[in-house]
């Protein structure tokens, strides 16, 4: 899946609105116009599950979002959800960009800190989507890139995640 693929499936999950979509990208960091975050919404013809032809052709009707356009709408939605937390002494005022391709896990990890979600939480996350993953396995998920039990998270994994924050939050 790629990033846009992600933030629509967020964004459905979540039922988030065009203005708060704004909202969360510009306390991330990133202004955007409603017509950007309209192309970032637009499905792309390299969207991977897409099989059906059920895509745009890339024009001008879409945009492309990169990992750290990604990055900072899922740091916005922590600060919209949660509310600005002040950096404590010696703490740099933004966070710092993951420097890989692993947004499957980069979501999994922020959308767990934005809705404030236990490991249990997310255990029924899974369920409600009829797919199943251990605890054993989300702690790994959600560990830091180079720890020896980090694995990475596949698309599977990620699509099942939000279909089941779908099913949760949108009935």
């Amino acid at each position: 899946m790629n990033n846009n693929d992600l933030l629509i499936r967020l964004r459905y999950a979540l039922d988030i609105k065009n203005k708060d979509m704004i909202e969360i990208f510009k306390l991330g960091g990133v202004e955007l116009t409603k017509e950007e975050v309209l192309k970032l919404l637009t499905k792309t013809k390299d969207s991977d599950d897409d099989m059906d032809g059920d895509y745009t052709e890339e024009n001008e009707d879409s945009m492309k979002c990169n990992n750290i356009m990604l990055e900072s709408f899922l740091n916005g939605m922590i600060i919209f959800k949660r509310g600005k937390q002040e950096p404590k002494p010696g703490q740099p005022e933004r966070p710092a960009f993951s420097p890989n391709d692993r947004m499957n896990n980069i979501l999994l990890k922020k959308v767990k800190i934005a809705l404030s979600l236990t490991s249990e939480d997310m255990l029924e996350i899974f369920k409600a989507a009829k797919f199943t993953v251990t605890k054993g396995e989300i702690s790994a998920f959600l560990r830091k890139e180079g720890h020896k039990n980090y694995k990475e998270c596949g698309d599977q994994i990620a699509r099942n995640f939000l279909r089941g924050l779908a099913v949760k939050y949108r009935g």
